[in-house]
């Protein structure tokens, strides 16, 4: 089967034209050759079958060859659709591209590709993508990245190899490669509209995200759901290494049949070798797995997710996206949970999978439905407690400088503590302290770190965006790091992302969504908030190597003595202190809970006061912030 991955030569048809019913519609239905979507209530109604859909598995070449095999990888792919295809209708694509469906397997449920019967053909599909979309007139793929499952090769974590495997199908759906069947006949998608959407969480949700800034013809829509954008900012932080050394490697590896593993280490060796772990910097070998800088070349809208407490993909990743997404004029609309990695049909299923379905219906099937024109974001404020806006940042949002302040004697700002009146204040680095002695007794004088507190709030104050920590220190060492937490002191019922479940709890009971065969339902375990009521809430951090304060790219020895400015962001919120709550702001050096390498100088620390401050995203800017007494 190598060698059968040839562009075709032949010139693009005009994408076809799709009948639809619209059921309840002015004037008489038109008697149409063809089989059509049934559109009721402003969406695709469930009239195809699903136990009787087509079900195929398919093979493509590749472009590329990442086991260095010196022959071009095969990509394999799962495709179900309705049976009327067989009849002239034309559908599109919804698909998932993973590389977790022999290994980690997907969903809250951690379900696997099954091949039940040994036909080469699916039994079992994970999620409910095909059970609900099928039966309304869309065709679903489950593609296998390279180097998992049937397709041949080895992953590379989100290089040119892992992000181009998606893009293979996208050409063979528009006529423009050539993929086969397991007897090797050539199988073309005639029944295609010309239209095809992605969709994914986690890894799945960055190879959506790298098809679509590839600009590929035929993506239409993307919907990644917590998914990395930047890869260097997965495993570091402004030139702090966050994870474990040789992480691209060890997740190269987690994702590979365990049967390969062996046969793909010289891969991950020399992925190993290449990704800096030695000084984390940024350096070449970031730049394929970086897609914030590609979105001039997109042309699918986005429909994005992220949970605002996502410590595994953390925010960052979705603001920096969203922000280059308002830059190009890419038509979007976001969503942000209080939870933590969870996918939407897991905090918010029923309206989601409502916004899902009316989503695709118009960006696929052309469905006037209004959707784009309602609020582009939807915010969770509380717990099942959700909120939307015209845009994010919230519109009036103004960035407003608050000074870290010596002593009292002023009104507002935030106020070390102890009140003094110190030109600086001073601590000291310590590697091993715990986030929980970081921020809790916040009134407590401790040498590792430097608390500064506001006076209880008197009035609601809105942050959206994303805040920035401005430093003026000397160490007395030639490196150091430098961490900073936004913390909110004061009682409340919060989501309880911390705890296991990231802040849901899977119940024993289900719902059904979509239809069934013999082999795969469309039902699903149901989950509620966990919830507790807590006196802390830690609302967001940063950190950085204080030798990458001019660029990430550089590292610059400290000369010890010498005060340097720092600037670096922290990750992006949308928070409201409540009234009555106190607003602090802990500034520390390493920083064990946020990164995977404390630094071992153990410097001594000064920090200037007065010219030093966290400059925050407040919506309604300096008159919010003075109404609220900072």
């Amino acid at each position: 089967m190598r060698g059968i991955g040839r562009l075709l030569s032949a010139a693009a048809a005009l994408l076809p034209v799709v009948a639809i019913a619209v059921v309840g519609g002015p004037g008489p239905a038109s008697a149409a050759a063809a089989p059509s979507i049934v559109v009721s209530d402003g969406v695709t109604q469930p009239v195809f079958g699903y136990a009787d859909a087509v079900r195929e598995r398919l093979f493509i070449d590749s472009t590329f060859d990442s086991d260095r095999d010196g022959l071009r990888d095969i990509i394999a792919f799962d495709v179900i659709r309705p049976r009327a295809t067989l009849d002239g209708l034309k559908v599109p694509v919804i698909m998932d591209a993973s590389p977790y469906y022999s290994t980690l397997c997907r969903g809250n449920e951690g379900e696997c590709k099954a091949d039940l019967d040994g036909d080469g053909l699916l039994e079992k599909w994970p999620l409910f993508y095909d059970n609900y979309f099928v039966p309304r007139g869309y065709a679903v793929i489950l593609l296998d990245m390279v180097g998992t499952n049937k397709s041949t090769g080895c992953p590379t974590t989100n290089a040119n190899e892992d992000n181009l495997s998606a893009k293979q199908a996208i050409n063979w759906l528009n006529g423009r490669a050539v993929a086969r069947n397991a007897a090797g006949q050539a199988v073309t998608a005639d029944w295609h509209n010309g239209k095809s959407a992605m969709i994914g969480k986690s890894y799945d949700g960055s190879l959506a995200m790298a098809t679509a800034v590839t600009g590929v013809k035929g993506l239409t829509t993307v919907v990644p759901i917590s998914g990395p954008t930047e890869y260097y900012d997965y495993v570091r932080s402004n030139g702090v290494i966050t994870r474990g050394n040789s992480y691209v490697a060890f997740l190269a590896n987690a994702v590979t049949n365990p049967e390969r593993r062996a046969y793909c280490q010289p891969t991950r060796d020399r992925i190993a070798a290449e990704d800096g772990d030695e000084h984390g910097d940024y350096t070449a070998f970031w730049n394929e797995r970086s897609y914030v800088k590609k979105v001039p070349n997109m042309t699918a809208s986005v429909l994005l997710y992220h949970g605002l407490n996502d410590d595994n993909v953390r925010p960052d990743h979705f603001s920096k996206f969203w922000y280059a997404l308002a830059e190009n004029n890419i038509p979007r609309k976001l969503w942000l949970s209080q939870e933590g990695h969870v996918d939407p049909f897991d905090s918010r299923r029923a309206v989601w999978v409502s916004t899902l379905h009316r989503w695709f219906d118009f960006w696929l099937h052309g469905v006037a439905n209004g959707i784009m024109d309602e609020p582009r974001v939807d915010i969770e404020r509380a717990a099942d407690v959700w909120e939307t806006h015209a845009d994010w940042p919230v519109p009036g949002k103004a960035d407003t400088e608050v000074f870290l302040q010596p002593g009292a004697g002023g009104a507002g700002g935030l106020t070390l503590v102890p009140a003094a009146q110190p030109a600086t204040a001073s601590f000291q680095d310590n590697p091993t302290q715990s986030q929980n002695t970081m921020i809790l007794n916040p009134d407590a004088v401790q040498p590792n770190r430097l608390a500064f507190l506001s006076a209880p709030l008197t009035a609601p104050l809105h942050i959206s965006g994303t805040p920035v920590v401005q430093l003026r220190v000397t160490a007395d060492q030639t490196d150091t790091n430098l961490g900073a937490i936004l913390v909110d002191y004061g009682t409340a019922e919060r989501v309880n992302h911390r705890a296991s479940g990231e802040g849901i709890i899977t119940l024993e009971t289900q719902d059904c969504w979509g239809e069934s065969s013999p082999t795969d339902d469309g039902c699903y375990r149901q989950t509620q908030k966990r919830v507790a009521t807590s006196d802390v809430e830690l609302v967001t951090k940063g950190i950085q190597d204080a030798q990458n304060r001019q660029s990430i790219r550089t590292a610059v020895p400290l000369v010890p003595g010498q005060a340097y400015n720092y600037s670096f962001p922290m990750l992006p919120e949308d928070y409201v202190f409540a009234p009555g709550h106190r607003i602090g702001v802990i500034i520390v050096g390493s920083y064990p809970q946020y990164s995977s390498q404390a630094d071992q100088s153990r410097a001594n620390l000064n920090v200037a006061l007065k010219t030093s401050n966290i400059v925050l995203p407040v919506v309604g800017g300096t008159a919010a912030a003075h109404a609220a007494g900072l």
